[in-house]
């Protein structure tokens, strides 16, 4: 593992006709230094956990430290427990677009109606095209983060 460099955007709409991934997923002791995510993905009738440790976001808020590694179920949907609560509730879709791939995740529960995608990139300054249903770019706004989610879900924004 080592840094994630990531841009976000907001979505205006949702391409038809893709398959997406449920996930579940919460924070063991939310702090803005760092993320201890545990997560459940869900697709075609298999289920898989996956542990996920995240470091501060650098100035930009485009990259930092991450470190991924799947678990047991079993002890994904109990460390799930021990999370703050509600979970974040999402489906996942990747979409492929002039070379890169895009994950578009529609989020449920409290923060339903908010829709985001993410590209994932080499370097900060690569360049990328955009799909004509990316909107506005939120990269490095803390409100966005799906941890903050659990804070201020998208159902008590403003609109």
């Amino acid at each position: 593992m080592g840094n994630e460099i990531e841009c976000k955007f907001l979505v205006s709409s949702l391409p038809e006709g893709m398959s997406g991934t449920t996930m579940h997923q919460g924070y063991l002791q939310p702090e803005k230094e760092r993320a201890v995510r545990i997560r459940t993905v869900e697709k075609d009738g298999s289920k898989k956990g996956v542990l996920t440790i995240k470091g501060l976001s650098d100035a930009s808020g485009m990259s930092r430290y991450e470190f991924e590694i799947e678990i047991p179920v079993l002890d994904a949907d109990h460390l799930l427990s021990l999370c703050d609560q509600p979970l974040i509730e999402k489906t996942r879709y990747k979409y492929d677009y002039e070379g890169v791939t895009w994950e578009i995740d529609e989020f449920h529960g409290v923060n339903d109606g908010l829709v985001v995608a993410e590209v994932e990139l080499e370097s900060e300054d690569q360049q990328f095209e955009k799909p004509d249903f990316i909107g506005e770019e939120v990269t490095g706004q803390v409100k966005y983060y799906n941890m903050m989610l659990l804070k201020n879900p998208f159902s008590t924004w403003e609109k």
